[in-house]
């Protein structure tokens, strides 16, 4: 039961060959007996999660079901869920309960879908590795001395030990893709303003974006049928007619144009994920794909642009923290600029200060035209390699991430070599661009290699398409950690 498909799920509900409550049940049983070791989860509530499974259950009874009711899925805990403890992996939010649904939640909520958990996470999103979360370090299904990447950390590592049947993540720059890659699973991230941010607590505004993490394509056209969806309480969320995401899946890749560009095939790409990847791209050729290199010069700029522009919106977003409204306030405290402070010097980690005072820097008179406005624009140059890049393909490919999981603590003392863990996943959020990644073999310690799939503006059907009939064509996607 474990390994099927959400598809395979729905029919077996819908049949009545299991009930949600059994369902929910074995998948709670299951984050019992392996989550300790695994840390994937922050909060569970077996009493809210079984009473959304009767219901779905009733759903299913008098026929008005949908296709994800009754299905548990793991919810990242940085959406807030009305009666759900939301802590957005921060001491500041310890015990803060919402009194309200996100957008992404209350989709879920609609579609009959039963909430298994919240999931741990990197401190407001912010990490390459789920390090830095106040309640602890996740670990790598596939190899537990390992990370499983971040921000989307928790939610990769449910996915891929089966802890749920799928899973919510959010990507700034690179937070769904980039532990997808390195846990084995499969995450999109949509086109910049296709799922409402309402609810979901904010990092960096114009890079944020809430997407799926599941075991594959299909699963993710799915959940991102449900996801989707215009939202007057988010102002850039974009009013568009529904799609139907799933729709393009079983087309032949006959005269698909993959795009490989150079600069992602150069200095800093590991061995072992360069001839997994390569091996990929030689599938799709076989699949009936055309390859043509292309180059996206301004690329390489992405990780100062967006470690400019990410810490300033940053600094602005978490300015709300100040101890007096919700979250963490100081024990101790002799005035109001007194309990300010130490509000927020006890209740933040040590990399969302770090990137606190940098975007307080770069925002600063006398430094915003020299470091915010000059990112500004690198930034169009960069959306401009792409528009360029899509006039010669339909879709690019190449690494999703450098390297496979590294060890625990391996990054820690050096914030730039961590924040390189990004580097080919952040110039899609940097354009407002979907992006994915799916499982395409493994590298160095047997651990999971990631495709990166990005395609144009609202491509993600032709994206599902691609990566759906790759994993027609090979069993990665499939592949589980042994011993859980």
């Amino acid at each position: 039961m474990f390994n099927s498909s959400l598809q395979q799920l729905g029919s077996a509900l819908r049949a009545g060959q299991i009930s949600s409550v059994e369902l929910t049940q074995l998948y709670l049983d299951r984050i019992a007996a392996l989550n300790p070791a695994l840390n994937a989860y922050i909060t569970t509530d077996a009493g809210t999660s079984l009473a959304q499974a009767r219901a779905a259950d009733t759903m299913l009874a008098n026929g008005t079901a949908q296709a994800l009711t009754g299905i548990p899925i793991a919810q990242k805990d940085i959406f807030c869920a009305k009666g759900w403890r939301t802590t957005c992996g921060s001491k500041m939010l310890e015990n803060f309960v919402s009194p309200y649904d996100a957008h992404v939640i209350g989709q879920f909520n609609n579609a009959g879908a039963v909430n298994l958990g919240k999931t741990n996470m990197d401190e407001f999103a912010m990490g390459s590795s789920n390090e830095t979360s106040y309640f602890g370090t996740v670990k790598n299904p596939w190899d537990q001395s390992r990370v499983p990447g971040g921000s989307s950390g928790g939610a990769a590592a449910a996915v891929a030990a089966r802890l749920c049947a799928a899973a919510t993540g959010t990507d700034t720059g690179g937070s769904i893709r980039q532990p997808a890659a390195l846990c084995g699973i499969s995450g999109l991230k949509p086109t910049y303003g296709v799922v409402s941010r309402y609810g979901m607590i904010a990092f960096a505004s114009s890079l944020d974006q809430a997407g799926p993490m599941a075991r594959s394509a299909e699963d993710l056209a799915m959940l991102l049928n449900a996801m989707a969806g215009f939202d007057e309480r988010d102002s850039t969320s974009l009013q568009r007619d529904k799609e139907d995401y799933a729709r393009d899946l079983s087309k032949p890749l006959d005269g698909l144009r993959i795009g490989l560009p150079k600069e992602f095939f150069a200095e800093g790409l590991g061995n072992d994920v360069a001839q997994t990847v390569e091996a990929a791209i030689a599938e799709y050729k076989k699949l009936g794909a055309s390859v043509v290199e292309i180059s996206l010069p301004n690329s390489k700029l992405s990780v100062p642009v967006y470690y400019v522009l990410a810490p300033a919106e940053a600094s602005s977003n978490l300015s709300r923290f100040d101890g007096v409204r919700y979250g963490y306030r100081a024990p101790e405290y002799t005035d109001l600029a007194d309990m300010y402070e130490k509000s927020r010097a006890q209740g933040f980690g040590a990399e969302v200060k770090r990137r606190i005072m940098i975007g307080t820097y770069v925002l600063s008179h006398g430094y915003y035209d020299a470091y915010y406005l000059q990112a500004q624009k690198i930034r169009r140059l960069i959306a401009q390699d792409f528009t360029e890049a899509f006039k010669q393909c339909d879709v690019i490919m190449g690494p999703t991430a450098p390297s496979t999981a590294f060890k625990l603590g391996e990054k820690g003392d050096d914030p730039v070599q961590m924040y390189l863990s990004d580097i080919y996943t952040i110039a899609v959020n940097l354009a407002g661009l979907p992006g994915m990644s799916i499982p395409c073999g493994f590298g160095a310690n047997d651990m999971p290699v990631g495709l990166q799939i990005i395609g144009n503006y609202f491509d993600e059907a032709r994206m599902l398409n691609a990566a759906h009939q790759y994993q027609l064509a090979t069993d990665w996607h499939s592949r589980a950690p042994q011993g859980l």
